[in-house]
């Protein structure tokens, strides 16, 4: 059977699904991943993003990491595909019953899905860093300089998990939690190279981890079903 349709397949027979995914899922949105030849990592800035996106940078050099923040993170204008769709579609059809995603863009809620779980953090949610204030995304995007609290003028920070810090424990815990009970677990979009991120998919139990990646992952040979191929043209493919 073609690995395409053996997908399909297990989506039918299945009633607890789970989506674990990576930038592959909103590049079809126009959003640029951070490993492909396209992606921020290849582009030419002053400093790697590694570097800017890292809390300490964040801590010394704010107003760079804003205009880069602001220049290359604050995709706002970007619309859900269809793999954000589908993925709803299985949500509301009972047979999803989570997402664990890496991304920050809010596309998943944007589509639909209810029960979304963002290792990183999200781009729409800003806190000041004295008070606790909630600031928009789009505020953030029209201010200048290192965003200042609307309410006591305190700094502003993304609710996004840079590097050097650590992911939200509970965010974690239910991520997991998720995993080990799924009967099958659709891994797509995801270079499974940033770990504690990619460790997830060891708390798996079940025998249909699929993994669905444009290249080589260094999780292929644990999959029961590899396909590589763009999620949109494999997600188009399923009937809710």
């Amino acid at each position: 059977m073609e690995a395409t349709e053996q997908f399909l397949q297990w989506v039918e027979e299945s009633g607890n699904i789970v989506f674990f995914g990576g930038a592959g899922v909103s590049t079809e949105s126009g959003i640029p991943d951070f490993r492909s030849v396209d992606g921020l990592y290849n582009q030419q800035y002053k400093y790697p993003p590694e570097t800017i996106l890292s809390h300490s940078f964040y801590r010394q050099n704010p107003e760079e990491f804003y205009r880069f923040y602001r220049n290359k993170m604050l995709c706002l204008d970007a619309q859900p595909n269809i793999t954000h769709f589908k993925l709803a579609e299985l949500e509301k059809a009972g047979k999803l019953k989570g997402v664990v995603t890496q991304n920050i863009d809010g596309l998943h809620q944007k589509a639909g899905s209810k029960n979304v779980m963002e290792l990183h953090g999200s781009v729409l949610r800003n806190y000041c860093e004295r008070c606790g204030q909630f600031v928009s995304a789009e505020d953030i995007l029209h201010s200048e300089g290192v965003p200042v609290c609307p309410v006591c003028g305190g700094p502003v920070k993304p609710d996004v998990v840079l590097y050097e810090e650590g992911l939200n424990q509970k965010t974690l815990q239910d991520a997991v939690f998720y995993i080990s009970h799924a009967d099958m677990l659709i891994v797509g979009g995801t270079s499974l190279a940033v770990y504690p991120a990619a460790g997830l998919i060891d708390y798996y139990r079940g025998n249909k981890l699929v993994l669905i990646n444009k290249s080589a992952t260094p999780m292929d040979a644990r999959a029961d079903l590899l396909i590589q191929d763009g999620l949109g043209n494999v997600f188009s493919q399923i009937e809710c």
